[in-house]
């Protein structure tokens, strides 16, 4: 028999597994368009998260997926998708709406950064967005859901593009002012959001929904670009903040690479949640995180190609590498039109054989 700590401020069960779709999906099998009403007309807001829900009880209702396919919610944002666009419009960006894709956000170009904290809580897309939330809150009373907010360096990467990877090195003292500029509005966007919704990262990594208290997941997809050293210059020094002042706090890490981090994320004082992209090396990560809750992505181009016996088989080896049942997710994010359902069954079915084989032969310790 073999005990396995929790970490005590995360209330969740053994091993959560949940599933992304991604939009060409719903288009093609669900006849959902992703126009910029689908986002923020709140009539369309209503009824696509329901169609949604509907169609992933019709389909894998037997996991528990799809239980909200019977109520009409009131959800501010679009909590089905893996879609980190809106701070970007904040700030100034253009977004491009698309009917089978996530918005795609076109780069500023700007000459510098340059960034006023306070005025994007006035732009257009602010009061697009208190509009919403308004009409909706006015109907239902309440609200719920939240909205992808990315990341430091990806915000970054969309007003300055690849340039601000110059500006870290010529202008490394001004950047890490402007980078805690960007930091600072993602906060005030985000605690303004978990005030109304009582969560703020559901549309991050939907693992954060099966864990108390709400998670505060700060996206770092574009770390896949910068040294180590880099991230510790000018990233770690906001996570260290964060994680001091919003717990759980947690790094998505889509990139190959979580584990080149390793060292870099163990000095982050309180880092409770670590999305842990596909090809990451997830024993070493355990290793230097071992208080942190793993989510470990499957990769949504293989599922596509992989056997069941395949996915079965991946979903077992990085549970076990992981090495502690409380501490680990499992999720895959943004399979396209060609999964087919028994795929992401088979992802679904491995976890619920290793959740009763963990039950009943190890001392799990509450």
């Amino acid at each position: 028999m073999r005990a396995y700590q929790r970490n005590p401020l995360l209330q969740n069960d053994i091993l959560p597994v949940e599933f992304v779709l991604h939009p060409s999906w719903w288009y093609v099998h669900a006849g959902i368009t992703f126009d910029r009403d689908f986002f923020f007309h709140p009539a369309r807001r209503v009824e696509a998260e329901r169609k949604m829900e509907q169609v992933l009880f019709e389909r894998f209702g037997q996991y528990g997926f799809g239980a909200d396919h019977d109520r009409d919610l009131p959800v501010i944002g679009a909590i089905h998708n893996a879609a980190g666009f809106f701070v970007s419009e904040l700030l100034g960006c253009e977004v491009r709406y698309k009917k089978d894709a996530a918005p795609e956000v076109v780069p500023a170009g700007l000459p510098k950064l340059d960034i006023d904290p306070d005025r994007p809580f006035h732009s257009k897309a602010a009061e697009r967005l208190a509009e919403l939330q308004a009409r909706l809150k006015a109907r239902f009373g309440y609200l719920v859901g939240d909205i992808n907010w990315g990341g430091v360096l990806n915000i970054a990467l969309d007003l300055r593009g690849q340039d601000v990877f110059l500006d870290m090195i010529d202008e490394p003292e001004r950047t890490r002012v402007e980078f805690r500029k960007i930091a600072a509005v993602i906060e005030r966007f985000v605690t303004g959001i978990q005030a109304e919704t009582g969560s703020s990262s559901i549309s991050v990594n939907r693992t954060v929904r099966h864990i108390r208290p709400a998670v505060f997941l700060h996206s770092e997809c574009a770390h896949t670009m910068i040294s180590l050293q880099h991230y510790e210059e000018f990233i770690l020094p906001i996570d260290i903040e964060w994680s001091r002042r919003h717990r759980p706090f947690g790094i998505h890490h889509c990139g190959s690479d979580a584990h080149r981090f390793a060292t870099a994320y163990a000095k982050i004082p309180h880092l409770d949640f670590l999305d842990v992209g596909w090809g990451s090396d997830v024993a070493l990560l355990r290793k230097h995180l071992p208080n942190t809750f793993l989510n470990l992505r499957l990769d949504p181009v293989s599922m596509t190609r992989w056997s069941p016996s395949e996915i079965r088989d991946t979903v077992r080896r990085l549970v076990e590498a992981s090495g502690n049942p409380w501490l680990t997710g499992v999720c895959c994010i943004n399979m396209d039109h060609t999964v087919r359902d028994e795929q992401i069954r088979a992802m679904l079915d491995a976890v619920i054989e290793l959740r009763a084989e963990y039950r009943a032969t190890l001392s799990i310790a509450e």
